[in-house]
């Protein structure tokens, strides 16, 4: 450095430190930059005395200012007002911090600890980016302010990473800090606690902390830590045969040196309570109390949403909380499940001496269900239960899930429960129909698809025929198509779950060619209801107009096919529906129809047990929503209505939630008396007789809870 010269080094993208010989005050003043001095901004200084003086100047300077918007190709800089200025000349390049570090040490000689500690301080006071701390650890190295290492990276379920390692600055207590590494710095304090470290060089003492993971970011990235100790600034690497421990081993680690840690009261504690942090094994049945816990089933759906059934045996209250938790994430259950009766655990415990609840227990009932949502993204971490004593102790139970879909979850946990139990509606209304709520719908994925005979589906429209998941016999139907002239000869798709497709395509193929049908056989994978099947059907074809047939459906006279397209030529663009029919000639649906009345909630219904004969000669009509167990439709309704909603059990009201979407999507819908089909109800699968009515009513639940806001709103904007 050269009296009346300054050299620049880039901190980041926003800050500019400026190193020069002379006498500036050590405080903020004012400069001004380049040519035109009225460009005037803040800087901090700070000084000190030359360590080898000369007669023309004796004190060196350091400066920190704002440099975003500057012109790095300026020449000269001024401290103070214009009036008592003195003015530099920039060198013209720019220095790398471990040269400006460099010049510092050499110039302030054993002032340099004290100054680059009031130029960090200031550094580190503001928001920190990644390349403000890379500047400032390279000053830290350059000064020789390395102290120290980082042996041992901990990961952990409690949001938090454990860093053990050894130093000579490192004080019991709190001090800032931030880590360096791939990860966006945060500057905070941080507690810290030493334990002796014979082992560690000159005085070094052993050294640990928790550092929150959102500040840590992932372990390998870590690369060392920013420290202010207690002699200043210093910086600690990860030392190259670093250890990772992850979150099962890292609580036998921090065991290992707690009983010899010194620091704040509230780091000891926490230290403590990540030494009982969950170890993959259960512990619960440790617990010196009579508290036990069990669990039955756990389903997780799609996005980490979950649906546990169990029991907790803790008759004298020592549970304060109950947590179910995976990876960072958790949930508090306790506030949120239901309980219900099970005579099963009571029985089991009555008769053992240590776990008769005391004279002052209350009784609860001690089998639960609950429903919670954790992040998907973490579905390979473990999950479990985490049980908080009021004494703070924590007990753990390992969950084993099984997926499903939401409503294959939703069925099995209702068929488990006795329908006389008085915390059925309990169960119904806080924990089943949120689960299914927040079920997304699955869109089917074709896995095979086979053509019998030659299938030309530009010939005439396809009937896509949607064989669900139900036992339906689908070989009468195609009998009657074949008798049908007019169906005969109509490309005919046959959509079905894998597993039916593999018990029955070799037989479906081998009709078709006997009936000279042209047909396709498409697989979808896992199972699924008539619409699944529907959808999956019309993602096989490419044409404009597809006609949809439920396998359960059976047409009532030949040329139904005819009429139907005939009458949607002249409807282009909408929805037509024939009337389903039951059959003792009742109308089973015949269109919906909306009561707005005096109900401050519309009702949305259907026509159901009027004769047949009172819609036959009726015109095409139009209604509310068309029904797709069977009609005549373009081929991307499906796809532009946004697919099928997952969170319905039974095909009725997810058929209607289906038509509704579709009618508020652009699609008109008609219906057409002069063509009938026959059917009954759908059946409920998978459910016993005596839980069909509480299947029925979380259909109704969930279909009101998605449509009454829209209705209503339509119904006062009307």
């Amino acid at each position: 450095m050269r009296s009346g010269r300054v050299i620049g080094c880039r901190v980041d993208e926003t800050t500019l430190l400026i190193i020069g010989l002379g006498h500036v005050t050590a405080r903020d003043v004012v400069l001004g930059i380049g040519e035109d001095q009225a460009v005037t901004r803040s800087s901090f200084v700070t000084e000190w005395r030359l360590a080898a003086s000369s007669p023309r100047v004796r004190h060196g300077f350091a400066a920190l200012l704002t440099a975003g918007d500057m012109d790095l190709a300026m020449t000269t800089i001024r401290f103070g007002e214009e009036e008592t200025a003195t003015r530099y000349i920039f060198s013209p390049r720019l220095a790398p911090a471990e040269e400006a570090a460099a010049l510092v040490v050499e110039s302030a000689g054993s002032q340099s600890v004290a100054v680059l500690n009031r130029l960090l301080d200031a550094l580190m006071a503001g928001d920190v980016d990644r390349r403000r701390l890379q500047t400032v650890t390279a000053l830290l190295r350059a000064a020789h302010a390395s102290d120290g290492f980082i042996e041992l990276i901990g990961e952990s379920h409690d949001g938090a990473t454990f860093l053990q390692g050894w130093s000579r600055g490192m004080a019991p207590g709190h001090c800032r800090m931030s880590v360096v590494g791939n990860v966006t710095p945060v500057v905070a304090e941080c507690g810290i606690a030493t334990f002796p470290r014979p082992d560690a060089p000159d005085g070094g003492t052993g050294f640990v902390c928790l550092v929150r993971a959102d500040q840590a970011g992932p372990s390998p990235e870590i690369e060392g830590l920013v420290f202010r100790g207690r002699a200043g600034w210093r910086y600690a690497a990860v030392h190259s045969r670093k250890r990772i421990a992850g979150p099962l081993e890292t609580p036998e680690h921090i065991r290992s040196i707690l009983l010899r840690t010194h620091g704040a009261p509230d780091l000891l504690l926490s230290l403590r309570a990540a030494a009982n942090s969950f170890e993959g094994k259960e512990t619960v049945s440790g617990l010196p109390y009579p508290v036990r816990m069990g669990i039955d089933s756990a389903f997780e759906a799609d996005g980490g949403n979950l649906l546990v059934t169990g029991w907790l045996y803790d008759p004298d209250t020592h549970i304060a909380t109950v947590r179910l938790r995976r990876h960072n994430a958790a949930v508090r259950l306790d506030e949120r499940w239901t309980r219900f009766d099970r005579p099963d655990v009571t029985d089991s415990f009555k008769d053992q001496q240590d776990f008769a609840p005391g004279l002052l227990s209350e009784q609860l009932p001690h089998g639960f269900i609950t429903h919670a949502q954790l992040p998907s993204e973490d579905a390979g971490a473990p999950l479990y239960f985490e049980l908080t004593l009021h004494d703070t102790r924590r007990a753990f139970l390992p969950v084993k899930l099984t997926r499903a879909s939401a409503r294959q979850a939703a069925l099995r946990q209702i068929g488990s429960i006795d329908p006389a139990t008085p915390a059925l509606p309990a169960i119904v209304d806080t924990q089943i129909v949120p689960f299914l709520r927040q079920s997304r719908g699955s869109t089917p994925v074709i896995e095979t698809v086979l053509d019998a005979g030659s299938f030309d589906e530009e010939a005439s429209p396809p009937i896509v025929i949607g064989a669900g998941e139900s036992d339906e016999e689908i070989f009468p139907l195609l009998a009657l198509l074949a008798l049908d002239p007019e169906t005969r000869r109509a490309p005919i798709v046959i959509a079905m779950p894998a597993e039916r497709f593999r018990r029955q395509s070799a037989r479906l193929r081998e009709l078709a060619r006997f009936y000279g049908l042209s047909a396709r056989l498409v697989s979808a994978k896992g199972t699924g209801d008539v619409y699944e099947m529907l959808e999956a059907g019309t993602q096989a074809l490419s044409c404009e107009t597809v006609v949809s047939l439920s396998a359960s459906l059976i047409p009532r006279e030949a040329g139904w096919y005819g009429k139907l397209l005939a009458t949607a030529a002249t409807l282009r663009g909408s929805i037509l529906s024939p009337v389903l029919a039951y059959e003792d000639y009742s109308i089973r649906w015949a269109g919906y129809w909306i009561d707005d009345g005096n109900s401050d909630e519309p009702v949305v219904g259907r026509y159901a047990g009027y004769p047949l004969k009172a819609v036959t000669d009726m015109k095409p009509t139009r209604i509310p929503a068309a029904s797709l167990e069977c009609c005549a439709m373009p081929r991307e309704a499906l796809s532009h209505a946004g697919g099928l909603s997952g969170g319905y059990l039974g095909a009725q009201e997810k058929g209607l939630d289906l038509g509704l979407r579709l009618s508020r999507s652009g699609f008109d819908a008609y219906l057409l008396p002069s063509v009938q089909m026959w059917g009954s109800d759908d059946a409920r699968h998978g459910i016993s007789a005596t839980m069909s009515a509480c299947v029925e009513e979380i259909d109704r639940k969930i279909f009101r809870s998605q449509w009454s806001p829209i209705l209503t709103a339509e119904k006062r904007s009307a």
